[in-house]
Order: structure tokens, then C-alpha cells, then sequence
């Protein structure tokens, strides 16, 4: 580079962006949006907020695991660095052609983040970044390297520091720094340092062996070994504080042949396909379980359609009630948890804030059962994908040892909807058909965000991805573990994505995977906008719905009692056979059992003998079988030949040998019944329990008014008031779209126009950066009336209502009034200001106006 390149080398991270263009502006802004959360005054505030350790832990965070070894190199790398010294650093002296091939593109990611910056031979890291990647006692570097020479031997003696110099065959200097420069010229020259070690003794070069991956660190007596005297005589180990000593990191890397990780991972690690299934099977199967999901919610919430269970005190489910909600389900407690969960992101479940606050279904939920059943599937698939609820952690324990409860809580897990996400796309990019190995899988997303975690089963990224797995599989995005051609259209994968992304693999002489060659996974996905939402959700529901089965609108009565619906019903005919029959199994085909119980409840609600019979014989596809006919006629007989009032609560009938039967029945003493007339029972009991009481002895009593009409029962269903689903919670500022991104790129300019710009002199005090110019209010009010004859831009200072400073650069377009009305480059738009607010008032510097 020559001298007048070194000479427009940036000097700060400032001056670094402040070269950069709007793309790469916007392109920083994009990847760390926590930048803009609010838009800075300029580009010295936007340096400085990427300088804070907050936003800088973020952003590493968000490396993979290379594009993390990059940095951690440069942190032990001297400041500043080239680019061959770096490079040098991972790759090592075999010059490994993957690491060649996949460090421009981490360098790149790095600069773009604005973790890097500088030219090429002065490459440097943010300082905050280096504080957090650099070797330190109290911070081991993940390189696992520790002090240089110079920071080891900061605090020693210029006697031992000599004395050093002259074991290890150096001349001896007239300075400490002359000689630390030695040293580490010795120590960083691989032909001498292995001159050196060739004449070491075995048991000190096993010394070194143990120390050379970390940590550097070891423990010595006063009066050390003769293989370690050898060591420390030579500064190969120097002591750091009393018994303890360090391998210097320019040893360690010639041990290690200069690499500064013991395992580089320039390329991430291949999704193993565990098995492979044709298309049409995993569609078919994943559709099955679609229409399940939809099944399995419905009869949640019919469970709980007049009033689900009670909301805890600290919120959510008790665990008896998710026991028996399993139950009812039939499935177990954690899968039970999810659906519960599910249906509440979805909005179609929540607590009805009466002062017994109880869970039950919300209004919204009566318009998704109305929904075709592909549609009613992708709202549950659009709301799963987005939650940041996390059903798998129920269960578990809180910061603050409480157990976590379905529906309560502490459930968000901000990284949710990224990891979903994630693992479908993964999916995607397998060959259609093709499921993934979990553990493949989860190697995977560690190597895409190496900082969040550990490696092992219990990172929560880890399980997240397990427990995403699981759940597409109930909610049919999947069907055997492979992603189904509805899943993909609602991820917006493309179908012809497994071609592109990947081999087939089928043989030993296939192509690996294109993924394998990869130096850089995809970048993450950027948000999609609602209407991009929702188109790809149609698509999915329009894949979806030719696999879903057609509502039956008959079922097949037998003569034990039963009746077999072989498919889904539609839903005015499953509603009925809910009332008139009890479901005895579940499956392919549901079992209906009618029963004396079961006719009288749907006799309750208002049915007659005769409307029973009728809906029968419109809906059976075989003949009505007569035990089922005699079965309601004798139901209907005996429905209401009793009745019952509120008197406390009395029976009468005109049958008074039926009512000599009731009294005379040991099982009628608990009612404490009584006669009043030779038609007329009273009892202590009330109407509801003396109804129940007279049908458990066999009896069909039916319910009267005041006015002595029947009372029809009908189940009324409860609601919630209108309600929202629950907002996920984000992970961090959501990243901007392509108008804030570029409103925020030009209010920084203009700020940083008005920040650097230089000023011409004013009489009552000098324009300097950074501090307000000074006029009199008549030099002010002339300045302003000329610049708008002449269409100059002025520079001038500000203070608002609330007292704050600035200083805007404006081109002022009016002035009447006390007011001047200006386009201001600071906010990029026009604006009126008080002229009593303006400080004072500068032209620009000729060559900047």
C-alpha cells in the first residue's frame, strides 16, 4: 500500500463507516438493528453504540462458528493485523485450502457488522470485542492461548529478563524492550525455535505438550524440576504470579504449527438424512395428521365449551387439570400442554377475567370452526411458527424455583420462532422425502450460533430444534420426520429446493451434497411482511386441501347399539350424534354408543322421539336396526312422566302407584321425600340434584316451570370477551424494512453533515465542532432574511421546549413572524423554528456550503 493510501487509512470506527456507502450502511443497520433502536444523531454515535458491550455480545452471538474463530484470531492476533497474519492464524502452516476457501466471505461478515474494520494491513477489532476474545486469567480465550511475550514479562526484572536471553543463546541488550523484542523475535522464527526444542529434554518438550492447547496455565513449586528449570531458564514458560507460570503465545503457536483453534470449522456441518420415504407418502401422512390437529382442538375446546378449568392465582393450569385435559384427550401430559398451548397462541383459547376466572374458548374461535378445514389448519401452523411460547419447557423450573404451568408464566422463549424456522428450512434443503438425523440437526444450528450455548443435548437450542421436530410432526408440516409440500409453501421454501441445494446421495459414487462445499450457510432469512405472511399461507392451505378428507354426511348404525362413522363428519351431523350418542372409540373410524342416558340427554335439549328417528334414517346408510328404535320409544315414554318444580323441590305424577314406588325404594331416603297430595312428592333436596338422584334409580324425569312446562336443557356455551392472542416476544429489536432502513440512513448523514461539516467564524465567537454558534438576535434575523434571497444553507444552534441543544444545518425557504420555516438537512425534511430558540447562526465553510 503507499503512502498516500496509508494516509486516508481510517482512525476510528467513526471515520471507518463514514466511508462506507448507504448500502453497506444499510447493511450493517440490517444485521444489528439494535443500532438504530433509536436512529443515532450521526455516524460518531452509531460508532459508539456498535462499541457497547451489549450490542457487541449480540452480534457475536449471531456468528457462526467460523466467522466466530475469525474474530477470536484477530483478538490474539498483534494490533493491528494484515490480512496474511490472520489468514496465517487459521489456516496454519498447511495453509488448509477450506479455511483459504471460507475465510474471505467470515472477514466479509465481520466487516460488514462493523466488528472489523480498517484496510487490509490494519486490520483491527472493535475494543470491546477484543476485551471480550482476548486471553486474560480471568477470561481463557476460546483459542485457549494465553499472554504474549511482552505481556508476560511486563512485570519482571531487566536482570532476569537478560538472564533469560543468554540461556536461550540471544545477546544480551541494554534494555528491557530491546530485549523482550528478542525473545519474541526468537520465539516467532521457526527455524531457531526448532533449534532450540531439538535440544530440549524429552520430559520438558511433555510439559509443553500438556500446556500447547490450553490452558497455558500450569503449577510450580519454589524449587521447580529440572525438565521445567530447563523451560523457564529460556522463557519458554515465564511466571505470572508466584507458583504459577504460563506458556507464552508465540510458543504455542509454533507448537501448534500456527493455528490458533485446535479444531477450525470453516464448514458447517452436513444434515444427515436418517431415512427417505416417497413424497406422496410424507404428504399423505403429514395430511392425516393435519386433520387430526384440527380434531384434537376441537374437542379440547368443546371439553371446555361451558367453562374450562380455573385459572391458577399465578396463572395457567394447575397440574391436575392438564392430568385430566390428557385424559380427555387421550394423549400424554407434555403433548396435552402443547395443544393447550397452541390453541392459546392462536387466540382461540384464553381466560374469561370473571372474578372465578375460568379458561374457555373466545369468539374467534366460533369464526375458525366456520373456516374450511385447510384454512382452520394453516392459522394453527401460521400461529405455531411465530409463538414464542414454548410448550416443552413446562414443567420445568423458573430463575426463581417455580414450576412452570401450561398457559401460565415464563413460557416465551425468544429464540423460538427463530429455531423453528430454521429447522424447517434445514428440512427443506433435504432431498424430498428425506427426514433428518436429529442429532446431524442440531450440530447444524450450534455451528450457526456457536455463542449461544453449548454443544450438548442440554443447550436450549438444542432443544428447541428436538421439540420442533415432535410438534411439526403433530401439527402435519411433517409426515415421518420430512417436510411435506404444504410445509414448505408455508416457510416459502421453493419445491425445487432439494435439487438446488442438495445431491441425492444414493450411492457411493453420488456427489455429496452441495452443502457439504459450502464455505457459508445461507444468511438468515429476513422477515417476511404480512401480506407475504398470508400469501404463503394460502399456498400452503391450497396443497393442503385436496389431501384432507371430505366430511362424511352418513354413518353405518349396527344392531348392537352402535354406529361407525367412517370418516370425519360434517359437522351439524357430528354435533347431533355428540348429544344423541356417546363416542366409544377413536381412529380411523370413530364408534358411537347409544345409550338410555345418551337418548335422554338429546330428549333434554329439546329433540323428540320422533325427530331422533327421522334424523336417523336421513343420515344411516343401513337400515335403523330395532333395538335402537325400541331404545328411544322407551326413553321417550318415560322422558317427562315425572316432574319436577321448585317448590324446595317437589315430584308429581299422575301416576300415584309410580310414585309409591319411588317412596318405597331405600335408594330415594337421601332425597327425604315426603307426600303432599296422592300426585305430589316434596323433598329437601334442590330440582338439580333431585333429578339426578331419581335418574340414577332409573328413572326419566323431566324438568317444569312455574308455569308447569318442560324445561328444555341445552348446554350454552361460554366465551371469553373478545380477546387477542398473545404477542410473541421479540428476540431483541425487530430488523427494519427497507423505509425505516433508509429514513435512518439519511437522518444519520444529515446529522453527521451538520456534526463534521466546517463553519465559517462568526464575529461573537469562533464555529467549532460541537459547540453552538452565538449571534445576536438582529444578526440572526439578517443572516436567515439573506440566506433565503441567496438559497445558502446555514448552520445554526437549537433549543427545544424541553431545553435540549442541537445544531441543525437548514436552508431557510421563509422568515415572518418570529418564525423561519426551512428545509433542515439535520431531520431531512421541512420544519418552522422560533427564531427566539435559534442561539445563533453560521454560514458553511464555502467549499462545504
Amino acid at each position: 500500500m503507499s503512502s498516500d493510501e496509508k494516509q486516508v487509512a481510517p482512525r476510528s470506527l467513526a471515520e471507518a463507516l463514514r466511508a462506507k456507502d448507504d448500502g453497506s450502511l444499510a447493511a450493517l443497520l440490517r444485521a444489528r438493528p439494535d443500532l438504530i433502536t433509536p436512529v443515532p444523531t450521526d455516524l460518531t454515535q452509531l460508532a459508539t453504540r456498535a462499541g457497547t458491550r451489549a450490542s457487541v455480545i449480540r452480534a457475536l452471538e449471531r456468528l457462526d462458528r467460523f466467522t466466530l474463530q475469525t474474530a477470536e484470531a484477530l483478538a490474539v492476533a498483534p494490533e493491528p493485523a494484515d490480512r496474511e497474519t490472520l489468514l496465517a492464524l487459521l489456516a496454519g502452516d498447511e495453509n488448509d485450502p477450506a479455511v483459504v476457501g471460507a475465510f474471505p466471505h467470515a472477514l466479509a461478515a465481520l466487516r460488514e457488522q462493523a466488528l472489523v474494520w480498517g484496510p487490509d494491513d490494519r486490520l483491527r477489532l472493535v475494543r470491546t470485542a477484543r476485551e471480550l476474545l482476548a486471553p486474560s486469567p480471568q477470561h481463557p480465550s476460546p483459542t485457549g492461548l494465553g499472554p504474549t511475550v511482552a505481556e508476560a514479562t511486563s512485570g519482571m526484572s531487566p536482570g532476569r529478563i537478560q538472564e533469560i536471553l543468554t540461556a536461550a543463546g540471544l545477546p544480551t541488550t541494554h534494555d528491557a524492550v530491546s530485549a523482550v523484542a528478542s525473545l519474541t523475535g526468537l520465539f516467532t522464527d521457526r527455524a531457531r525455535m526448532a533449534e532450540l526444542l531439538a535440544a530440549a529434554p524429552p520430559d520438558s518438550l511433555d510439559v509443553l505438550s500438556r500446556l500447547v492447547w490450553g490452558p497455558p496455565y500450569g503449577q510450580v513449586t519454589a524449587d521447580p524440576a529440572s525438565r521445567l528449570r530447563w523451560l523457564l531458564d529460556r522463557g519458554l514458560l515465564l511466571p505470572t504470579a508466584p507458583g504459577t507460570v504460563v506458556l507464552p503465545r508465540e510458543v504455542a503457536l509454533h507448537l501448534r504449527a500456527g493455528r490458533a483453534h485446535r479444531d477450525t470449522r470453516p464448514l458447517p456441518p452436513a444434515v444427515e438424512p436418517a431415512a427417505t420415504h416417497r413424497p406422496q407418502v410424507v404428504d399423505t401422512t403429514a395430511a392425516g395428521q393435519a386433520y387430526t390437529s384440527l380434531a384434537t382442538i376441537e374437542e379440547l375446546l368443546k371439553d371446555w365449551d361451558e367453562g374450562g378449568p380455573t385459572v391458577l392465582r399465578a396463572g395457567g393450569l394447575s397440574v391436575r387439570d392438564l392430568k385430566r385435559t390428557a385424559v380427555a384427550l387421550d394423549v400424554p401430559e407434555p403433548v396435552a400442554a402443547f395443544w393447550v398451548e397452541l390453541a392459546y397462541a392462536a387466540g382461540l383459547l384464553a381466560s374469561d377475567g370473571e372474578a372465578d376466572e375460568r379458561y374457555a374458548a373466545t369468539p374467534a374461535y366460533d369464526e375458525w370452526l366456520e373456516l374450511p378445514a385447510a384454512e382452520r389448519w394453516t392459522r394453527l401452523a401460521t400461529a405455531w411458527l411465530s409463538a414464542t411460547r414454548t410448550a416443552g419447557v413446562i414443567g420445568g423450573r423458573d430463575t426463581k424455583e417455580r414450576t412452570l404451568a401450561a398457559l401460565g408464566p415464563g413460557l416465551d422463549r425468544s429464540a423460538a420462532p427463530e429455531v423453528r424456522h430454521r429447522v424447517l428450512t434445514l428440512l427443506a434443503a433435504l432431498p424430498e422425502g428425506a427426514s433428518a438425523s436429529p442429532d446431524s440437526l442440531v450440530a447444524r444450528l450450534h455451528w450457526e450460533r456457536a455463542l449461544r450455548g453449548a454443544a450438548s443435548s442440554d443447550d436450549l437450542r438444542a432443544r428447541l430444534a428436538r421439540w420442533t421436530l415432535s410438534e411439526a410432526e403433530s401439527l402435519g408440516i411433517t409426515g415421518r420426520g420430512a417436510l411435506s409440500a404444504h410445509g414448505r409453501a408455508l416457510i416459502g421454501a421453493q419445491p425445487s429446493a432439494a435439487a438446488t441445494e442438495t445431491g441425492t446421495a444414493s450411492g457411493p459414487g453420488d456427489k455429496l451434497p452441495v452443502h457439504h462445499h459450502r464455505h457459508h450457510p445461507a444468511p438468515p432469512p429476513q422477515p417476511r411482511s404480512a401480506a407475504e405472511l398470508a400469501a404463503a399461507a394460502s399456498r400452503a392451505g391450497k396443497l393442503l386441501a385436496p389431501l384432507l378428507p371430505e366430511p362424511l354426511d352418513h354413518v353405518l348404525l349396527q344392531a348392537d347399539l352402535t354406529a361407525v362413522a367412517p370418516g370425519p363428519l360434517q359437522r351439524p351431523l357430528a354435533d347431533t350424534l355428540d348429544v344423541l350418542a356417546d363416542v366409544e372409540s377413536k381412529g380411523g373410524a370413530t364408534v358411537y354408543r347409544f345409550t338410555p342416558g345418551s337418548v335422554r340427554r338429546a330428549l333434554d335439549a329439546g329433540r323428540s322421539a320422533s325427530d331422533l328417528h327421522a334424523f336417523l334414517s336421513e343420515h344411516s346408510r343401513t337400515p335403523v336396526p330395532q333395538p335402537l328404535t325400541y331404545l328411544i320409544d322407551d326413553v321417550a315414554r318415560r322422558h317427562g312422566h315425572l316432574r319436577i318444580g321448585s317448590a324446595s323441590a317437589y315430584v308429581r305424577c299422575d301416576d300415584d302407584a309410580l310414585l309409591n314406588e319411588i317412596i318405597a325404594d331405600k335408594r330415594s331416603q337421601g332425597l327425604r321425600l315426603r307426600r303432599l297430595a296422592p300426585t305430589v312428592l316434596a323433598a329437601q333436596a334442590d330440582p338439580a340434584t333431585l333429578l339426578e338422584g331419581l335418574r340414577s334409580m332409573g328413572f326419566a324425569p323431566a324438568a317444569e316451570s312455574a308455569e308447569g312446562d318442560v324445561l328444555i336443557t341445552r348446554a350454552h356455551a361460554h366465551r371469553t370477551p373478545p380477546r387477542t392472542a398473545p404477542e410473541p416476544v421479540p428476540d431483541g429489536p425487530p430488523s427494519p424494512d427497507t423505509t425505516l432502513l433508509g429514513a435512518a440512513i439519511r437522518a444519520i448523514r444529515a446529522g453527521d453533515l451538520a456534526s463534521t461539516t466546517p463553519h465559517k467564524p462568526t464575529a461573537a465567537a469562533p464555529g467549532r465542532n460541537g459547540t453552538l454558534p452565538r449571534t445576536t438576535s438582529a444578526e440572526t434575523l439578517a443572516t436567515m432574511q439573506a440566506a433565503v434571497l441567496t438559497g445558502d444553507t446555514l448552520w445554526i444552534g437549537y433549543v427545544n421546549a424541553e431545553g435540549s441543544a442541537s445544531q441543525r444545518v437548514i436552508a431557510p425557504i421563509k422568515v415572518e413572524g418570529g418564525f423561519v420555516t426551512a428545509y433542515d438537512h439535520t431531520a431531512d425534511e421541512v420544519r418552522t423554528y422560533p427564531l427566539h430558540r435559534v442561539t445563533g447562526v453560521a454560514e458553511l465553510a464555502d467549499e462545504q456550503a
